[in-house]
């Protein structure tokens, strides 16, 4: 026997009895799960040398993805450089950034004009033809490992495509495959469970079920009525997308991110939303990857309040995901931009530090979809702040309306029935510098700057991997001209996924004291010291620093004896910190007045600073 296989019979000898327990428990089906196992060997048979190699030497550090040194980037592949092998050869530009993990937004094979921005996937096996093939996918992943980067993509499991061969069968009255989503005849039980499950895009997609003329049935479609989600009560759905999912992880992915986490599972007469049984489907899973394919991570994408989402990194014992998005940190921030008080962002930030430190938390300032205003409403109330009138106010702001906001941006589905919307926008634009631009205001556009760097500055300090947008490292706007493509017009979360600005990025590196050259710089700036201090590592301790000016969020970060305190200013004048609030200290960058007892912030400034 090979030393390959030694290997995957130890780790499957050691977790053979959860999984086994787990999958007898959801599914009571004996030769299901003996089918599994066998996929199971014959997909780490088919894994490649290099990366089982990879697989050994990230167990040797399996904390690989907690390093200082991680940075992510998320970009559109055609977008950005076209198709994969574009990807490929703009790899020195990224290493430029200092990206040590790449995640490509969905690339698999969707259906043109209904892929919900690639999340309607109609074949798991098949990248869409113009961006490429599953052996360019393979080969940008040899280059990625070679320059030092990870490679991470969308795996979208809740639903597939209507187009998917599965759903095409299944409307051609196959049974076998309708028992693969959620068939009905008639409208009673749809009815049922429309009265329990929210909508999730009330605006451009109401209800939860669509009407399939051909097959004569309802089926549910929580998203979209093209996206049909998967009914995991069925074993065999189950391991077909496992299979699936083993088949991308030997492409030569580092992280997979695992879309729509809480919704997997649905039972009538519930919110169809966090139930047990996804955290027996996400624990089988991690336990499926350790087994074949130990060096992936499972990125879970569970947008809810913080006390939902913690329990998906399941337990010190017993795991579920390896990396979770800090999604509460991020709305606050922005929320703080508006407010310009930081009472709730220091709540919330005092939170996640009371955390283990084996909780990691991908920390964001925007993503490819929008921002929703998921707040600490119950908190807020005693601030005077109520939940519909406040997502209102943070709305308007950013749409540029609300008093001297400079933001610019459009809503997403806005429910005039409910009144809730969110928010689309880049991190320039929301941060002014598409209104400088229009004024020509110089004034405006080092705000800004300011603004954006300080943003940018907080989440580097944040324990957890930092993940920028492809194209905030050089202030891309927002792109309104998707309003002209039929395809995507109705969709508003197009607004700030344009192409990438290459010219912007030409001029960052040609003309350093130009917008796109200061902002970029400022990053590396503060990525490298980031990985490079030995304070900033991830098991430095992290609190909130209290001080009396509101406007003014002060952390500070503790290892061996040696302390490093941020200082971020919120508000769009100039604000006063006391020396003694922060124990004595000696500037390491950023600028403000300073005297022997105080230091005078800009307006949007931040400094850190080191204990004498």
């Amino acid at each position: 026997m090979t030393r390959d296989m030694d290997e995957f019979l130890n780790r499957l000898n050691r977790h053979l009895d959860e999984l086994r327990w787990l999958y007898m428990e959801l599914y009571d089906n004996g030769s299901m799960f003996a089918e599994l196992c066998s996929q199971m060997e014959a997909f780490y048979k088919e894994r490649g040398t290099e990366l089982k190699k990879r697989d050994r030497e990230k167990l040797e550090t399996p904390e690989w993805f907690q390093k200082q040194d991680m940075l992510g980037m998320m970009l559109y592949i055609d977008n950005f450089a076209e198709d994969l092998k574009g990807v490929k050869k703009k790899l020195s530009y990224l290493q430029k950034c200092g990206v040590t993990c790449l995640h490509l937004m969905p690339f698999l094979d969707t259906p043109e004009g209904r892929s919900d921005g690639g999340y309607a996937v109609s074949d798991f096996r098949k990248v869409r033809p113009d961006l490429g093939t599953m052996e360019d996918l393979e080969a940008l992943s040899r280059a990625c490992h070679k320059k030092g980067i990870n490679l991470c993509m969308d795996f979208v499991m809740n639903h597939t495509s209507e187009d998917h061969e599965w759903a095409k069968r299944a409307r051609q009255g196959d049974g076998e495959y309708m028992s693969r989503y959620f068939f009905y005849d008639n409208g009673e039980i749809p009815a049922r469970y429309e009265q329990t499950v929210p909508q999730v895009f009330p605006t451009t997609a109401p209800g939860n079920f669509t009407w399939v003329e051909e097959a004569g049935h309802y089926v549910l479609t929580t998203f979209y009525p093209y996206q049909w989600d998967l009914n995991y009560k069925n074993p065999r759905v189950f391991n077909e997308m496992m299979y699936h999912f083993l088949y991308l992880a030997n492409r030569g992915l580092d992280i997979i991110r695992i879309d729509a986490v809480p919704y997997i599972w649905k039972e009538l007469g519930t919110s169809c939303r966090n139930l047990p049984q996804v955290h027996t489907i996400v624990r089988m899973m991690r336990i499926i990857g350790e087994i074949v394919c130990p060096s992936v991570a499972l990125l879970g994408e569970v947008v809810m309040e913080p006390q939902k989402v913690v329990p998906y990194f399941g337990t010190t014992e017993k795991p579920e995901c390896h990396l979770l998005y800090n999604v509460t940190t991020m709305a606050t921030i922005w929320h703080t931009v508006a407010s310009q008080n930081t009472e709730l962002l220091k709540r919330q930030l005092s939170a996640v530090y009371s955390l283990p430190d084996v909780y990691t938390f991908l920390n964001y300032l925007r993503c490819h979809d929008d921002i929703g205003w998921g707040l600490d409403y119950d908190f807020l109330k005693q601030q005077g702040m109520r939940e519909i009138p406040h997502k209102r106010f943070l709305n308007e702001y950013f749409l540029g309306i609300y008093g001297e906001s400079r933001s610019r941006g459009e809503l997403y589905n806005d429910d005039p029935v409910t009144m809730d919307a969110r928010f689309c926008g880049t991190t320039a634009s929301m941060c002014g510098m598409e209104a400088a631009a229009e004024e020509n205001s110089r004034e405006e556009m080092e705000k800004a700057l300011r603004l954006d760097l300080m943003l940018h500055a907080l989440m580097l300090w944040q324990p957890g991997i930092p993940m920028l947008y492809s194209g905030d490292e050089v202030g891309q706007l927002n792109d309104p001209s998707y309003k002209q493509d039929p395809k995507k017009a109705g969709d508003s979360r197009y607004l700030h996924r344009g192409r990438f600005p290459w010219k912007l990025a030409e001029e960052a590196q040609k003309n350093k004291d130009s917008i796109p050259g200061r902002l970029f710089d400022g990053l590396r700036h503060l990525e490298e010291f980031r990985s490079q201090e030995a304070v900033m590592a991830k098991d430095a301790r992290c609190r909130v620093l209290e001080i009396e000016n509101p406007h003014i969020l002060c952390l500070q970060r503790e290892k061996d004896g040696q302390k490093l305190t941020g200082v971020f200013n919120f508000s769009s004048d100039s604000q006063m910190v006391f020396r003694k609030d922060l124990e004595g200290s000696t500037d390491c960058f950023g600028r403000g007045k300073e005297t022997a007892e105080e230091i005078w912030m800009e307006p949007y400034g931040f400094r850190i600073v080191k204990q004498i």
